[in-house]
């Protein structure tokens, strides 16, 4: 935990003028939307071998050449615009994390015929509420648990790609099916009520 000119404490790794708006606002935030779903599945598996920084600065590109996160347009790509993507320096030019990102599209869209909703899916893996950890310093913070070995079981299974249990533990992290902010972090309290 650090604590900022302003008086304000943060959980540690919020230390830059990308990660802090990041960590103040949505971190944590309970997300209810598909289509953010959608996008914090994509990041997150780009992210992979990555630090969260480089992920943030690409973020608007990925924005754009991704439909604006939209899953039935993303899962109709076909090479010609994988090949364009591959040129495409604003993004991680990955040619396994772009075919995952369309493949996971596929599989999003499997899901919401079959729940109604990505966001009913993947809640059900904490009991439809948030989990309110209670950490103490970043070092207690673990790096997968038993929810995040079902997730990324389930969504393997799926079809889902770029989903092992550290990714989709993030994922569980950014999107608020755990507050893992430090407990003397100022969005730990708000979040927590």
């Amino acid at each position: 935990m650090k604590k900022n000119e302003q008086g304000v404490v943060r959980c540690t790794w919020a230390a830059n003028e990308l990660n802090i708006p990041y960590h103040d606002k949505e971190w944590g935030v309970p997300v209810h939307d598909d289509r953010k779903w959608f996008e914090l599945l994509i990041l997150e598996g780009a992210q992979a071998g990555l630090s969260w920084d480089t992920i943030l600065k690409k973020r608007t590109r990925y924005y754009e050449v991704f439909d604006g996160f939209d899953p039935a347009k993303v899962a109709r790509y076909d090479n010609k615009k994988v090949r364009g993507l591959l040129r495409d320096a604003g993004i991680i030019r990955n040619r396994l994390k772009i075919g995952a990102t369309i493949a996971n599209a596929r599989a999003f869209l499997e899901v919401q015929k079959e729940f109604g909703t990505f966001d009913a899916y993947v809640w059900l893996f904490v009991g439809g509420q948030p989990k309110q950890n209670g950490w103490k310093s970043h070092k207690s913070v673990p790096a997968k648990t038993a929810e995040s070995d079902a997730l990324s079981k389930d969504l393997q299974k799926r079809g889902f790609r770029f989903v092992g249990s550290t990714i989709c533990y993030a994922l569980m992290q950014a999107t608020g099916m755990v507050n893992d902010h430090l407990v003397s972090c100022f969005r730990y309290r708000d979040l927590s009520k």
